[in-house]
């Protein structure tokens, strides 16, 4: 998927980036954490997500009407 045009399947691409970023908490739980639940898991999904999004060109841009 290009970065310089709109994503066409949204739904595809979400799924995917959820899926890396669960993966990826996952991960972090166990190794980081012990296994401990991360009470903080949006912030840290939200973080992941905004880093993988930058580092593969996208951008989250509002457009006006």
């Amino acid at each position: 998927m290009s970065s310089e045009a709109p994503v066409s399947d949204a739904e595809t691409f979400l799924r995917e980036l959820l899926t890396r970023t669960a993966e990826a908490h996952g991960r972090y739980e166990r190794d980081e954490l012990g296994s401990v639940y991360d009470e903080n898991w949006p912030q840290w999904y939200a973080a992941y997500m905004a880093a993988a999004l930058a580092a593969d060109g996208y951008a989250i841009t509002r457009s006006i009407s």
